[in-house]
């Protein structure tokens, strides 16, 4: 019997190659030119300006473009929902992502994207706070908690730190008390919060509208 969530003829025809192949002609020049990339193909999941780049010309060239946002996420439980938001934190070339509490996380998530920015770690919350308070950052907590501010509506600042819970627990009292504000992602379903990498892609994207594309928020 055939199962029905499977398209035979889906599944017979050939899927599409990632990246691209070795280069055709002569060789390009400059350092940033990776030899192995350019005689085997790029497979990578890199954006077709950086193809057949060395990996630390990528990195020095994002460093030139770094947004004024970076991201912060609580470790106390080992949150699997970090390599996410790194790998999300990547796409949007967040200034920096800040790990809150246990240094170990699981980085499978991230696709290797942690090797496109900085990840630091703070052993504790006064700790982060400590930092982002020397750097002129903005601390904004991101959770459904009662006081919150829709962040439709907020005003973000250009130096920000979007500072996310772990996924059932949300954040900490010690973060929302020493934050600068409190903002929720408005919700109309049923359920209470949304996955902590999903609620950090919509903050990053709502920075990137007002910042990057000059939209002002909603009010």
């Amino acid at each position: 019997m055939t199962d029905p969530q499977v398209d035979p003829v889906e599944d017979l025809l050939p899927r599409p190659e990632v990246g691209v192949g070795p280069w055709v002609g002569p060789w390009p020049e400059g350092d940033h030119w990776d030899p192995e990339l350019l005689r085997d193909g790029d497979r990578r999941n890199v954006e077709d300006e950086f193809r057949y780049w060395r990996l630390d010309a990528i990195v020095a060239e994002l460093n030139t473009r770094r947004h004024g946002f970076h991201v912060a996420i609580e470790n106390w439980e080992h949150d699997f929902n970090i390599g996410s938001v790194v790998r999300t934190a990547n796409a949007f070339n967040a200034g920096g992502v800040h790990v809150i509490g246990r240094r170990r996380w699981n980085r499978r998530g991230a696709m290797v994207t942690d090797r496109y920015l900085s990840v630091h770690h703070h052993p504790t919350v006064n700790e982060f706070m400590e930092w982002a308070r020397g750097e002129g950052m903005a601390v904004l907590a991101i959770d459904n908690v009662a006081g919150s501010v829709p962040i439709e509506t907020f005003e973000l600042p250009e130096k920000c730190v979007l500072v996310f819970g772990q996924e059932g627990p949300g954040l900490s009292a010690e973060v929302t008390v020493q934050a600068d504000a409190v903002l929720e992602i408005s919700q109309f379903g049923s359920t209470r919060s949304i996955n902590a990498g999903a609620a950090a892609a919509v903050a990053m994207h709502a920075w990137v509208r007002r910042h990057v594309f000059g939209q002002a928020v909603f009010g």
